[in-house]
């Protein structure tokens, strides 16, 4: 299981009970989860929150706010800031757990000797594109189809004040913004790339990952330098193990006969004062 020890401004507080107890730089928040099947500890007051989420049984939910929340505030993660502001789907704008690859991102681009440009697919608010950035990639283009989180990853830029790096905002079809990239003869060093399970484009276009994600890595492959140093997908997908990405990811590798080393692990968020572990989906990489 993949975790960090450095996202000091987050705290998992317990999990269980398909809920799990979070703390945003001092705000405590009670969401749904639905891989917390076990039971809540007992010694902790769940009821002692300031927000709620509710869900519905007709899909969706609701906020309750024991008191009242701004509207956003930030967390940070090494230098960089990241908005927090708690929406109706129950998301907050950032996936912690993925503070691990954070972490295998920072380092990797810091101790790279080299020139590394980096492309971010499905980029959501944008937290894996400042720490690229922030750990010196030239240029970072970070792409996703929704105009909103495109703006969100803008704030969290200027929260980070990365104003003066070379960071590439665009709103994408990112299968189709691949396939340009592969026509403009453009190469990256790392690749970085977040699929849904479900999902809709710009032009509504229905995005499924077990239809999309051959094409997607095909192309991702194709875009790989020779001195590529790492391409990570995360999957969210239940009902897919480490191993189905691992044979998916090197059968694609041997059409193209590009070598390297493949692992994939759960992903995950440590329960504070515990030994536990709250699974959160997983993560594969390639590095040279």
């Amino acid at each position: 299981m993949l975790t960090s020890n450095i996202f000091d401004s987050y705290q998992l507080i317990d999990a269980g009970g398909k809920e799990k107890l979070e703390l945003w730089n001092g705000i405590k928040l009670r969401r749904p989860d639905p891989m917390a099947i076990w039971p809540k500890n007992e010694e902790i007051d769940w009821n002692d929150c300031d927000g709620f989420y509710h869900r519905s049984n007709k899909g969706g939910g609701f906020w309750e706010y024991k008191k009242k929340l701004p509207e956003k505030w930030t967390v940070s993660y090494r230098e960089l800031k990241f908005k927090v502001s708690p929406t109706g789907f129950k998301h907050t704008g950032l996936f912690p757990e993925q503070a691990a690859n954070w972490d295998f991102i920072y380092e990797t681009i810091m101790n790279a000797n080299q020139e590394v440009k980096v492309l971010n697919l499905f980029a959501y608010t944008g937290a894996a594109t400042m720490v690229a950035s922030a750990a010196g990639a030239s240029e970072v283009v970070h792409v996703d189809a929704a105009k909103g989180m495109v703006e969100w990853a803008k704030e969290n830029r200027d929260l980070s004040k990365l104003n003066d790096h070379h960071i590439r905002f665009i709103v994408d079809d990112c299968l189709k913004f691949i396939q340009r990239e592969i026509r403009r003869g453009r190469k990256y060093q790392g690749i970085i790339m977040d699929p849904p399970s479900y999902g809709r484009g710009p032009n509504n276009e229905v995005f499924r990952f077990e239809d999309e994600i051959n094409p997607l890595i095909e192309g991702c492959l194709q875009l790989l330098s020779d001195d590529a140093l790492f391409f990570i997908i995360n999957t969210y997908t239940t009902g897919y193990s480490p191993t189905v990405m691992i044979n998916t990811l090197k059968r694609q590798m041997a059409k193209r006969g590009i070598s390297g080393n493949v692992m994939s692990d759960e992903i995950g968020i440590r329960i504070k004062d515990s030994l536990e572990v709250l699974p959160c989906g997983q993560t594969t990489r390639w590095t040279r």
